[in-house]
């Protein structure tokens, strides 16, 4: 049984296609520009709060 996940971008015409697949499962999003900038800033946000979080310390 296969359980990489992988995760797949595509252009289409006027959206762009992504595909994120685990295992037998596969989600299949299309975004307009607009959209996929919109998720592309929220993800950057997230991943450098997610990095500054790693670095605090709870003692």
């Amino acid at each position: 049984m296969d359980t990489e996940r992988k995760i797949i971008v595509d252009i289409e015409r006027n959206r762009l296609r992504v595909v994120v697949s685990h295992g037998e499962d596969e989600e299949i999003v299309k975004l307009s520009i607009p959209e996929a900038r919109e998720l592309m800033s929220k993800m950057q946000d997230a991943i450098l709060d997610y990095d500054q979080r790693k670095q605090v310390r709870i003692d």
